[in-house]
């Protein structure tokens, strides 16, 4: 488990266990008690390793800081320093515990969900209620797992090597390798995805990290490569995503949806007619099974005018959920 492990969550599991030793972790504790490190192939791997993540939480702004023995000099540990990264005392909005809910909702489908949950709960004792139901539906950040492709993509784009992998292409579903100089990996619109510099190609392009067919590989030597100064990686995802979006034609009732109207982009086409009193939104996409859950979560709310192949999405998810409902012998309106 710890191979795949994402370095993110590397991170995170050494934050937690530098924050709440008592005195202090050596390299030999860390290498054995924190998850990410006890599969290391070798000493010098785990030393790279753990003095590149130090460095990183540093930059950060994680006070990591180094313990000698009293006794033994050479004796080394880590701890954060308590007194510089412990938080003062907070008095928190339902705006703002609604804001920090959606947060957590970013780890549904991950590794970390119970320890957000957690967090969650102990965060509202110092805190009003956060807005429940319709106000957040639709907002919470949704980004699917990356895989097994994110760890190596991250320490290959930290230490400036290529990487090689094999690619099935979105619009033709070619798979052919691909050589990349990874610059950076961004989470948008439920996905992963990496920008780089495609060597065979000359030019940079966009991969998304579910559509890496196998596993990664690095290429070459370490700091090979320099991301140039005027690379704007998110603009280039911008551009790569609105290639690929596609536009749904929703009815939305008066006042209902607002995550999905604040989506919703001005259209020169003609708009499909919608029950009579509600609204025609134009909402581009790119994964119908995501805008799917979203619009069956509103029920009566919303209807799919067009394409039919996400109305009929949606008319499955609510036969099911119906379905389910009265198996479990519980009552629904119509």
């Amino acid at each position: 488990m710890s191979e795949s492990l994402p370095a993110a969550e590397r991170l995170l599991n050494l934050v937690i266990a530098l924050v709440n030793t008592t005195g202090k972790m050596t390299k030999e504790q860390i290498r054995t008690s924190v998850a990410g490190y006890d599969r290391a192939p070798s000493t010098e791997a785990f030393e790279r390793m753990f003095e590149r993540d130090k460095e990183t939480l540093r930059e950060l702004g994680v006070p990591v800081v180094t313990v000698t023995g009293a006794a033994h000099a050479d004796e080394q540990g880590y701890r954060v320093d308590p007194d510089a990264y412990e938080l003062p005392p907070m008095q928190l909005s339902a705006a703002q515990l609604g804001i920090l809910a959606l947060a957590a909702e970013f780890w549904s489908d991950q590794v970390l969900q119970v320890d957000a949950s957690r967090a969650l709960t102990k965060l509202r004792v110092v805190g009003a209620r956060p807005p429940e139901g319709e106000q957040l539906l639709g907002l919470a950040p949704r980004v699917h797992p990356a895989g097994p492709a994110l760890g190596p993509l991250l320490d290959a784009a930290a230490a400036r090597q290529a990487v090689r992998f094999t690619y099935r292409a979105a619009s033709t579903g070619e798979v052919r390798d691909r050589t990349v100089e990874p610059w950076r990996l961004l989470a948008s619109r439920g996905g992963w995805y990496l920008v780089g510099l495609d060597r065979g190609r000359g030019a940079p392009r966009v991969f998304r990290l579910s559509r890496i067919v196998g596993s990664v590989t690095s290429v070459g030597d370490k700091n090979a490569f320099a991301v140039p100064p005027d690379a704007d990686a998110r603009a280039l995802l911008d551009s790569a995503q609105e290639a690929e979006a596609r536009t749904a034609w929703l009815g939305v009732a008066p006042e209902r949806a607002g995550a999905l109207r604040a989506r919703a982009r001005p259209s020169t086409e003609s708009p499909p007619t919608a029950p009579e009193g509600w609204d025609v939104l134009a909402v581009p996409y790119t994964r119908a099974s995501d805008l799917a859950d979203e619009i069956a979560a509103y029920t009566d709310a919303v209807v799919v005018l067009d394409p039919p192949e996400l109305r009929e999405s949606v008319v499955r998810r609510l036969r099911e959920a119906v379905a389910m409902a009265r198996r479990l012998g519980v009552t629904t309106d119509g």
